[in-house]
């Protein structure tokens, strides 16, 4: 298949016809038109010169010079070319109806309808030709209701409202093109953050500027300050601090040193890194986000798809309705023929829907493009819809409200002196998660440990170790045996446990030292982000966890979860997130890999991964970074989607029923109709692209790293 992209795609409707024409033709059943993203996709066997022929009979063409394959090189001059075009043909016509006015008293009859004609054909030509040529295939879309408004208002000898009306709807289309191109322009700068060169390292050490194209697993590539990284890599030397903002959405710098992975399409900030390239382009997390950001604006949302059927039969109905008014005045209440024959022609230009099928499209490639730029991948319109109308949010726990990884969160202490010290000097030697999380506690109390002169592993127990000639066990309530506990030592192990932490006890043969209540560090994020999802609108927040139920809950307590349900082995984990969606919509959130099974089940599946491949295939919305810190602005778009929606489809009709109503006393006239269907477009276009502005508000979760709320440090 090849791809083209277009210039001059401004109506959905005529894109629609366009698609079917192509389909048509000789190897063109697959043919097909990206209205939102401007492109059009045929296989190689296509004739292009009759692809041509039906694209400029609707006033579109290809862009040969930008024909690509991938997201480099895009550029929009022949777009702009276009508009300045339109401009200048609008605003020529303008002056020339303008002299008429101040000539109407000057010269005879014929000059002034001569003036007349010259307008309406410079602003209004092309849907003249279009609407006839539609007109004799029996075909009704915007282009004829026009093309027989104008013959009609000429035809009754309407001039100058038939001159206002070519200008107006020529000024509408024009300003339907520039808002659908304002979205797509955005879209196409998100596009151009992949880089289109790199810098390959050849075998003999000389340096070669190649596409990024053309690099192979394993290559070496220089990338030098400013630069972009070429494709998925590690680094092999150097040190610097990325920007990964293209990619994850985060503004501060990371920083890599050897052996580091490092995102294509991140930018060095300084210094020189040699980095081998771990994947093709094609297969890196930059290439896969484009490409699915780029086929997600095409998915169609039920709402579209609503809107699409409805407008294939309002205008036949819009048709029905004009005849009607022209002919039942006339034939059963005496009315004037030319008078409502006028106020049928008007109806016809009311009944243009261009306003109501341009309702959803710009706000939903915005929205997808706004959520892209904070590094939210939403697969398409469809889930953004579905992610605006979610009311219930189940989380994982391990990885996802927590780190993932062990960390001391109580420490009971009976011996000041040695507790930390012995506790650490044990632990030291152990690979295991909570004896590095023991370890990592004595250090940054600066605690100078010991070299033990002997470690043993009790299996089920933990660990003992000789130091200084005395042995000393850190490890579970088991190694406690042979010891005879006081009320207070036997509270205090059942308190931690209550409360759902691991216990780790440190012990001698004699007595306790100490304990250690141990468990999965909670995210620093996850407290504020639970207030700010309630805040926007989401009634429960549950979470899904592998572990003990009392462990969930003292996560839960902390953060303000408001359900638990601990104990859930993977296929269970399906079962309640079937049994909350009986209920409400459901959004299940979690690592994209062993969390696939119930974000497949939820309404709504959002992996969080920095972008690994399972997170990015497994579910409908991938948060690019290691949070959720983003989660809250990501549904607050959607929301605000979904508002403006509705809001533009109100508008839409409305209007258009304010103006048909007019006429049951006679008070449409043809610029008002163009007027009412020129100003919906307006505002449904300008209110849909409200949704690209960033507002500027105080730091929140949303904003911020959660590591730099805490220390203001680079993620690593």
């Amino acid at each position: 298949m090849d791809e083209y992209k277009l210039q001059g795609l401004s109506c959905a409707n005529c894109a629609a016809d366009m698609e079917e024409q192509i389909k048509k033709l000789e190897n063109g059943e697959d043919a097909q038109i990206k209205f939102n993203s401007s492109k059009l996709v045929v296989s190689e066997g296509v004739d292009l010169d009759q692809v041509e022929g039906i694209l400029k009979s609707d006033g579109a063409a290809i862009v040969k010079e930008n024909h690509d394959h991938d997201h480099h090189g895009h550029d929009h001059d022949h777009d702009h070319a276009h508009g300045s075009n339109m401009k200048t043909l609008l605003v020529t016509s303008g002056l020339i109806f303008a002299s008429t006015f101040v000539l109407d008293s000057m010269v005879p009859t014929a000059v002034l309808i001569g003036l007349y004609v010259i307008a309406m054909a410079i602003s209004g030509y092309q849907t003249f030709v279009k609407g006839a040529k539609n007109l004799f295939k029996l075909k009704f879309n915007i282009d004829t209701l026009m093309t027989i408004a104008l013959v009609g208002a000429v035809s009754i000898g309407e001039w100058r409202e038939a001159t206002i009306v070519a200008i107006l709807f020529g000024l509408n289309e024009y300003l339907e093109g520039m808002g659908m191109e304002k979205a797509r322009d955005s879209m196409e700068k998100l596009m151009k953050v992949a880089p289109k060169n790199a810098t390959l390292l050849e075998q003999d050490g000389s340096e070669r500027v190649v596409p990024i194209e053309s690099l192979k697993k394993d290559d070496l590539v220089l990338v030098k300050a400013g630069e972009k990284v070429p494709s998925d890599s590690v680094v092999v030397v150097g040190n610097s601090s990325l920007n990964e903002a293209a990619i994850t959405g985060e503004s501060m710098p990371v920083e890599k040193t050897t052996g580091d992975e490092l995102f294509g399409g991140s930018i060095n900030n300084e210094g020189l890194l040699k980095v081998r390239i771990t994947k093709e382009y094609e297969d890196s997390s930059l290439a896969k986000i484009l490409h699915l950001v780029e086929e997600a604006q095409e998915v169609k949302t039920p709402t579209e798809l609503f809107i699409n059927r409805f407008a294939k039969y309002y205008t036949p109905l819009i048709m029905i309705i004009a005849a009607l008014v022209m002919v039942i005045p006339p034939l059963l209440l005496d009315g004037d023929w030319g008078a409502w024959l006028y106020q049928g022609l008007a109806v016809l230009i009311v009944g243009c829907p261009c306003a109501l099928i341009l309702s959803s499209p710009i706000a939903i490639v915005s929205g997808i493009t706004k959520n892209a730029r904070n590094g939210i991948l939403v697969k398409g319109g469809v889930f953004l819809e579905q992610l605006g109308k979610i009311e219930t949010i189940a989380f994982d726990k391990t990885g996802t409200l927590t780190k993932g990884k062990p960390a001391v969160q109580q420490a009971i202490v009976y011996d000041e002196d040695s507790f930390y010290q012995i506790a650490g000097s044990v632990e030291k030697n152990s690979s295991h998660p909570i004896a590095k999380s023991i370890v990592a506690e004595a250090e940054k109390r600066k605690e100078t440990l010991i070299e033990p002169s002997n470690v043993d592993a009790i299996p089920g127990q933990g660990m003992v170790a000789t130091i200084n000639g005395k042995s000393y066990y850190v490890g579970n309530e088991k190694t406690l045996k042979d010891l005879e506990l006081t009320e207070k030592e036997q509270a205090d192990i059942e308190r931690l446990k209550n409360e759902g932490f691991t216990l780790v006890v440190v012990s001698t043969d004699e007595r306790i030292l100490g304990m250690f209540g141990v468990a999965d560090e909670i995210r620093e994020e996850s407290s504020t982000l639970m207030k700010e999802l309630h805040d926007t609108g989401i009634k429960n927040t549950v979470m899904l966890t592998g572990d003990h139920e009392k462990t969930g809950e003292a996560v839960a307590s902390k953060i303000g979860v408001t359900k638990v349900f601990g104990n859930l082995l993977p296929d269970q984990k399906v079962e309640k997130v079937k049994e909350l969606t009986r209920s409400s919509k459901v959004a299940m959130v979690g690592d994209g890999i062993n969390d696939a099974p119930a974000l497949a089940t939820a309404d709504l599946g959002i992996a969080m991964g920095k972008g690994t491949d399972s997170a990015i295939e497994t579910a409908d919305i991938v948060l690019m970074q290691d949070h959720l810190g983003k989660l809250p602005g990501s549904i607050r778009t959607a929301k605000q989607v979904n508002r403006i929606i509705k809001t533009n489809l109100s508008l839409a009709l409305g209007l258009k029923l304010v103006a048909l109503l007019l006429t049951i006393p006679g008070w449409l006239t043809l610029w008002i109709a163009i007027l009412a269907d020129m100003g919906a477009t307006i505002l449904v276009t300008l209110i849909s692209l409200t949704v690209l502005i960033e507002k500027t508000k105080k730091r929140s979760t949303e904003d911020d790293d959660p590591q730099d709320l805490k220390a203001k440090q680079p993620i690593a």
